[in-house]
C-alpha cells in the first residue's frame, strides 16, 4: 500500500505541473480546450491525493508499522479517534492533509466556475494548481509519509500524549481548511488582476469560500485556545505563541476583507484595499504553515526544525514578489468609483473598522517576527512578551468592538441628524447604562475592561433593535408570529442577519476575554494532607491523594497521580474536585537499566479539574512531588535487575511485565498511604464561559451567513446570471 500511496503522490505532482502549464498556454491562446484539461487535472487531482490520504489513514487505524510515520506517531495503545487524527500530528501527515483539502477546494470552485469568469479561471487554476505542485513536491521530494522500514517494530512510539484531547485533534485539519479555502480567493483575485477584471464578479464566485475559510479558521483558532486551557496545565487560552499569533494573522486580515468587499460591491470603492488584503491573507496563511515547520521560532506548537524552511521561504518570496507586482501594475484600474460622502457614514466606519483590524494585524506580526527582527539589527534574539501584545492590542480591540456596535446601524453614504438619533438610541442607552450599573462593582481600576464591558452592550443593543426592527416590519407584511417572522426574516437575509449574529458572538467573546484577564484570581500553594489554601474567596482542602495505572491493551500507558480538593464557599460545601497529572514512560526505555524509574522519565500532562459557570470558573492543577519517591524507584530499580540478571532466561516477557506492575502498585500505594505535599495551581476566573459561548454564537452566525438561499432567491440570482451570459460568451 506504501507504494500505491507514493506512486499517487508521484502521479499527483506530474498532473499538477501539467495542469498549471495547459491552463497558461489555453489561456493565452484562448484554446478552450486546453483550459478544459487543466481543470479536468484539478480533478484528477483531487482523486489522487484522496486515494493517498485514504492509504495513510487505513495505515494509522491498522497500526501499520512498516509505515516509519505510522512508527513514529502511534501505537496499539493509541484509542482509535487518536489513531485515526494521529496522522496530521506528523509533519509528513499535516502536508498531505493540507494538499489533500487544498485539491477538494479546487475541485470544487473550478466545477463552481466552469461556465462562468472563463477569462480569469485559467489563471486561478494554475495559480492553485501551482501551490499543488508544491506541496505534492514536499511529499515526493522532502517528507514523505509513505517511506518504509526495513524490519517493523512490533510496538509503535505513540502519539504524543499532549495531543491526546479531542479539541487538539480537530484544531488541525480546522486550521487548514482555513489556510487552503483562503487560497481559492486569492487566486481568482490574482487571476482578475491578470486579466484586468477589477470589478466585483470575482468577490461574488469566491464569497462562500471566503466565509468558510473564515469560519474554519475561526474554528481552529479556538479550539486550540480551548485546548490550551483545558491541557497545558497553566490556567490560560492564549499565549501569544508564534503559531497561535501566524494562525490569527490571516484571520484578521480575512476579517477585513469580509467588510471591506461589501463597500466594493455597493459602492465600487476601496478596490485596491481590497486586492492588497486578499492577497497578503493568502500569503499569510502559507507563512502559517512555514512557521509550524521552520523552527525558526519557538512554539510548542512547531514541529520543530527542518529542512522544508528553504522551499517555504522560496514560495513566499515568490507570492509576495507576484502580488505587490500586480496590484502596483493594476493600481490605475483599481481607482475607486467614488469617494466617501461623508465621515458619519457606514464607508468610513468600515475602513475605521479594516484600519484597526490591520493595525491588529501588524502588532501581532511585529510582536511575533520580534526575536528575527532583533536578531538581525543587534545580533542578539529578544523575544516580547503577552504584556507587549496586550499593551499594543487590547485599546485596539476596545475600539474594534465599539465600531461593531455602530456599523450596522449607520447609513450608507451620509448619516443625518434625525436617523443617527432613531438608529443609535437604543443601542447606547444600553452601553452607558451598563458603564453606570458597573461602577459600583470596582471595575474602574481595570479601565479597558470596564470600556469593553460597554461596548460589548452597545453591541447586543444595536443587534436585538435590528432583530425587533425587522421582525416588526415582516410581521406588517405578513401577520406571522413573532418566531415565525424572525426565522422568515433570516432566511431571507442570511448575509445581513448573519452578520449581526456574528457581532454579537463576537462581543460576548471579548467580555469573557475582558473578564477573565482582568479579573483573574491566581495562586500556587504547597500543600500537605489536610491544609487549605483561599482564593478568591474559595477554601480548597487537600483532602487526600490519589494514585493508579491505566492500562490499555495489556500494556502500561501512564502512571496517574492525583487529588481530591474539597472546596467550599461561604460556609457551603460546593463539591470535590481531581486534578490529576499522567506520567507516560518512553517507548524506547531500557528495561535492564531503569525498568521502575523509566516509567517517570516520559512525556507528562496534567488533567485539569474544573467547576466551570456563566459566572466563574474555578480551575485547579496538580503537581505531584515525584522526587519524593525517587530513594524507593532506586530501591526497587536495584533490586529489580538483580533479580533479573539471576533468573537469565528463565523469566517470559509477561513475567517481567506482571513483576513491575507489583513494583509500581507498591509506589503507588506508598504515595497514597503516606502522600508527600504537592504543589497545586487555582484560579478563580470570571466569565471564561463567555469566550467559548460567544465563539459558538460567531460560528452559528457564520453558518447562517453560509446557508444557500431560498429558491425565490436563488432565482433571482440566476435571473442576474443571465443578463451577464452575452458578455461571457463575448469573452470565451
Amino acid at each position: 500500500m506504501a507504494t500505491v500511496g507514493s506512486a499517487a503522490l508521484i502521479i499527483a505532482l506530474a498532473v499538477s505541473v501539467y495542469g498549471v502549464a495547459v491552463s497558461l498556454y489555453g489561456a493565452k491562446t484562448r484554446r478552450r480546450d486546453l483550459v478544459d484539461s487543466g481543470r479536468n487535472a484539478a480533478y484528477a487531482l483531487a482523486a489522487l491525493t484522496t486515494l493517498a490520504f485514504v492509504i495513510l489513514e487505513v495505515a494509522f487505524l491498522r497500526s501499520d508499522f512498516t509505515f516509519k510515520t505510522v512508527a513514529e506517531h502511534s501505537s496499539t495503545t493509541t484509542p482509535t479517534f487518536y489513531k485515526a487524527s494521529a496522522s496530521w500530528s506528523s509533519q509528513e501527515g499535516s502536508l498531505l492533509l493540507w494538499l489533500f483539502l487544498l485539491s477538494l477546494w479546487t475541485a470544487a470552485i473550478l466545477y463552481a466556475t466552469r461556465r462562468r469568469m472563463r477569462d480569469v479561471a485559467p489563471y486561478a487554476t494554475a495559480i492553485l494548481l501551482g501551490l499543488g505542485a508544491f506541496f505534492a513536491g514536499l511529499l515526493v521530494f522532502a517528507a514523505s509519509p509513505f517511506q518504509t522500514l526495513g524490519v517493523a517494530p512490533s510496538e509503535g512510539a505513540g502519539l504524543n500524549p499532549l495531543l491526546r484531547h479531542p479539541s487538539m485533534m480537530i484544531h488541525p485539519p480546522m486550521l487548514y481548511a482555513g489556510y487552503t479555502l483562503f487560497a481559492v480567493p486569492f487566486a481568482f483575485a490574482a487571476g482578475a488582476l491578470i486579466t484586468r477584471r477589477v470589478d466585483a464578479e470575482w468577490i461574488g464566485v469566491t464569497r462562500r469560500f471566503s466565509l468558510a475559510a473564515w469560519f474554519f479558521l475561526g474554528v481552529g483558532i479556538l479550539l486550540g485556545a480551548r485546548w490550551s486551557y483545558q491541557e497545558l496545565g497553566w490556567g490560560g487560552y492564549w499565549a501569544w505563541d508564534p503559531v497561535e499569533n501566524a494562525s490569527l494573522l490571516p484571520w484578521l486580515t480575512g476579517t477585513a476583507f469580509l467588510h471591506s468587499v461589501m463597500i466594493q460591491e455597493k459602492r465600487g470603492m476601496l478596490k485596491i484595499w481590497n486586492a492588497s488584503l486578499v492577497l497578503a491573507t493568502g500569503v499569510l496563511c502559507i507563512l502559517g504553515t512555514f512557521l509550524v515547520r521552520s523552527g525558526i521560532l519557538d512554539s510548542i506548537h512547531a514541529f520543530g526544525a527542518s529542512t522544508l524552511g528553504v522551499p517555504f521561504v522560496i514560495l513566499i518570496g515568490l507570492l509576495i514578489a507576484g502580488s505587490v507586482a500586480l496590484v502596483i501594475s493594476r493600481r490605475e484600474l483599481l481607482r475607486s468609483e467614488h469617494k466617501l460622502d461623508s465621515v458619519f457614514s457606514r464607508e468610513s466606519v468600515f475602513l475605521a473598522n479594516n484600519v484597526i483590524l490591520v493595525g491588529v494585524a501588524f502588532v501581532v506580526f511585529w510582536g511575533t517576527f520580534f526575536p528575527l527582527i532583533s536578531e538581525a539589527v543587534t545580533g542578539t534574539k529578544s523575544a516580547v512578551g503577552p504584556p507587549w501584545f496586550d499593551r499594543y492590542t487590547v485599546p485596539l480591540v476596545v475600539m474594534l468592538v465599539f465600531l461593531s456596535g455602530i456599523g450596522p446601524v449607520i447609513a450608507w453614504r451620509r448619516q443625518t441628524r434625525a436617523t443617527a438619533r432613531k438608529s443609535f438610541l437604543w443601542p447606547t442607552v444600553a452601553m452607558v447604562g451598563t458603564l453606570v450599573v458597573l461602577v459600583p462593582f470596582g471595575v474602574l481600576d481595570r479601565p479597558w475592561a470596564w470600556l469593553t464591558f460597554g461596548a460589548g452592550a452597545l453591541v447586543a443593543g444595536t443587534v436585538v433593535q435590528e432583530f425587533v426592527r425587522g421582525t416588526r416590519a415582516r410581521r406588517a407584511m405578513s401577520r406571522e408570529s413573532v418566531p415565525v417572522a424572525m426565522v422568515s426574516l433570516v432566511r431571507r437575509n442570511r448575509r445581513r442577519y448573519g452578520g449581526y449574529i456574528v457581532h454579537l458572538g463576537m462581543a460576548v467573546l471579548f467580555v469573557g476575554v475582558a473578564a477573565s484577564s482582568a479579573f483573574e484570581k491566581a495562586q500556587d500553594s504547597r500543600l500537605d494532607v489536610g491544609q487549605t489554601v483561599t482564593v478568591d474567596g474559595y477554601q480548597i482542602t487537600y483532602a487526600s491523594a490519589t494514585a493508579r495505572i491505566d492500562q490499555r491493551a495489556g500494556r502500561i500507558e501512564r502512571i496517574v497521580f492525583g487529588a481530591n480538593l474539597r472546596v467550599r464557599k461561604d460556609g457551603k460545601d460546593l463539591g470535590t474536585l481531581h486534578p490529576e497529572r499522567g506520567f507516560y514512560p518512553p517507548v524506547d526505555r531500557a528495561f535492564q537499566m531503569n525498568p521502575i524509574a523509566s516509567f517517570f522519565e516520559g512525556e507528562a500532562t496534567s488533567e485539569i479539574a474544573m467547576d466551570a459557570g456563566l459566572q466563574r470558573d474555578l480551575w485547579t492543577a496538580v503537581s505531584p512531588d515525584v522526587a519524593a519517591l525517587q530513594g524507593r524507584i532506586e530501591a526497587l530499580d536495584e533490586g529489580f535487575t538483580k533479580g533479573i540478571q539471576q533468573a537469565g532466561d528463565q523469566l517470559a516477557p509477561g513475567q517481567i511485565g506482571a513483576l513491575i506492575g507489583q513494583a509500581l502498585n507498591s509506589i503507588l500505594r506508598s504515595y497514597t498511604d503516606d502522600p508527600p505535599p504537592a504543589t497545586f495551581r487555582v484560579l478563580s476566573s470570571p466569565m471564561v464561559s463567555w469566550i467559548w459561548l460567544g465563539g459558538i454564537v460567531v460560528f452559528f452566525g457564520a453558518i447562517v451567513a453560509l446557508w444557500p438561499p431560498p429558491g425565490g432567491a436563488t432565482k433571482r440570482a440566476d435571473a442576474r446570471l443571465l443578463a451577464r451570459v452575452s458578455q461571457e460568451l463575448g469573452r470565451a
